[in-house]
């Protein structure tokens, strides 16, 4: 939750940011964008460096250096500035988020392993909602700036909260030989289990990052005029995430991974073509589906990869969350080059080719596993 807080939280602002910082739609598509790219370029090696020292140290660490961007960022005087410090941001991001789901994995098996992998994405989901929540209505009160220096403050708190309260690791064993760990990431490489996750996370970050960065510049402008305050209030579909993902573990055990993420992913379709629905109340219920349909994929993506792999699980992690990221990454930048060439209409034909491609994936690309992802 406390990285999520910070991952996503500048979309509620973007349509200020514009205007404060000067920015284009893909400027600031790239403020959101250039913390997924570190987020992508960081997790693998935050996986091998974690899989070699142990995994709290990381995950604490990692949440006390991402205060130190957050509060810079209220000294931003331009656009790339504030890109550059939401770049640092995302340089600690993979260390809670990478390493948090290996502890799991290791500390944790059967039935046990898959609640807890969903009740992480409903974190990570209700940190996302929250970050942009939050920013969206402090913006109101106080400014941007100041709400930058309050978000930091949550992290750090949040840096305490999980060094007093996380359990230690028991089952951790190192593997510090970089030669090793070299070995176990060709062996993932040419893992169809790993390189299958790979792909569907990189088309469900895409399709996310690009729906509700783009969405918010959709609805400042005519006819709806929203502040940023009625911003972050939208995205409170999210929450509806924080249900749906640990229910998802019922489904995968029922119907296994490919077919629950091909029907996620249609849902996930259906709710994108809502949003080209002129009533506000309907673009609303558009984002919902959408969000649903993406927090499934995840968590069924997740459960899949944790529930297939047996060794080198941080870098296997590593490896699904860099394509994942790499997804966000171009999503912000592509999608901004749609909206700018064709406002939301646009954004939306690009949307729906990548859930095309998810669908392939899912059905040509992963392999049948045990109708319960609690097999080992």
């Amino acid at each position: 939750m406390f990285a999520f807080l910070q991952v996503y939280s500048v979309q509620s602002i973007l349509p200020v940011l514009m205007i404060d910082l000067m920015a284009t739609e893909v400027q600031v598509g790239m403020v959101v964008g250039a913390t997924v790219l570190a987020v992508a370029l960081m997790s693998p090696f935050l996986g091998m460096l974690s899989d070699a020292i142990g995994r709290k140290k990381i995950i604490v660490g990692a949440i006390l250096f991402l205060a130190v961007p957050t509060a810079l960022m209220a000294s931003s005087t331009s656009i790339e500035t504030m890109t550059i410090w939401r770049f640092l941001q995302g340089l600690s991001v993979p260390g809670i988020t990478v390493v948090t789901i290996a502890y799991i994995g290791e500390e944790y098996e059967g039935n046990a392993l898959a609640e807890l992998m969903s009740y992480y994405v409903a974190g990570s989901v209700l940190g996302g909602f929250m970050g942009r929540f939050i920013l969206g209505h402090l913006h109101e009160w106080i400014g941007w700036r100041s709400a930058y220096y309050v978000m930091a403050g949550l992290t750090l708190i949040g840096a305490l909260w999980v060094a007093k309260s996380l359990p230690a690791s028991q089952h951790f064993v190192p593997s510090p030989k970089f030669r090793t760990a070299l070995a176990t990431l060709g062996r993932h490489l040419t893992n169809r289990y790993v390189l299958s996750a790979c792909l569907l996370g990189f088309c469900v970050l895409f399709s996310l990052v690009g729906c509700f960065t783009f969405i918010n510049l959709h609805l400042s402008e005519a006819p709806y005029q929203l502040s940023t305050g009625q911003l972050a209030n939208i995205f409170a579909v999210y929450l509806i995430g924080v249900v749906i993902t640990p229910l998802s573990t019922k489904i995968v055990r029922r119907f296994g991974s490919a077919r629950t993420v091909i029907a996620a992913v249609i849902i996930s379709m259906v709710g994108v073509l809502l949003t080209l629905a002129a009533p506000l109340w309907l673009i609303i219920v558009g984002l919902t589906i959408m969000s649903s349909g993406v927090f499934i994929t995840q968590s069924a993506t997740i459960s899949y990869i944790a529930s297939n792999v047996t060794e080198g699980r941080s870098l296997a992690s590593g490896l699904y969350y860099m394509a994942y990221y790499a997804g966000g990454t171009l999503g912000a930048w592509v999608c901004g080059l749609a909206y700018a060439q064709g406002d939301w209409l646009w954004t939306v034909w690009v949307l729906l080719g990548l859930q095309v491609l998810a669908l392939l994936i899912a059905s040509i690309g992963m392999v049948k596993t045990p109708r319960t992802v609690a097999a080992r």
